[in-house]
């Protein structure tokens, strides 16, 4: 029995879906998740703090921020473009 070769991207464009981070942001983007998973550890750090500090309210950047991401797409941590 053989396993499958994994699946191969174009060079340049990251492993990460734009989908999933679009919709982790904008329902956990509070926490900064889908910032986490597209590995921009300093922006997710950042959102979190923000909404700490407004007891939620900072929640707000989270939600436009995953729009943005759904509508534009976005880069991963290493700067790639993330795929559709």
């Amino acid at each position: 029995m053989t396993t499958p070769p994994y699946q191969q991207y174009p060079q340049g464009v990251s492993d990460k879906s734009k989908i999933v981070a679009g919709i982790l942001q904008i329902l956990l983007g509070s926490f900064g998740v889908g910032r986490f998973y597209m590995g921009d550890t300093k922006t997710g750090v950042i959102q979190l703090v923000v909404s700490i500090v407004t007891c939620g309210l900072g929640g707000i950047w989270g939600l436009v921020d995953g729009i943005l991401i759904l509508v534009n797409g976005g880069v991963d941590g290493q700067g790639r473009p993330l795929r559709d």
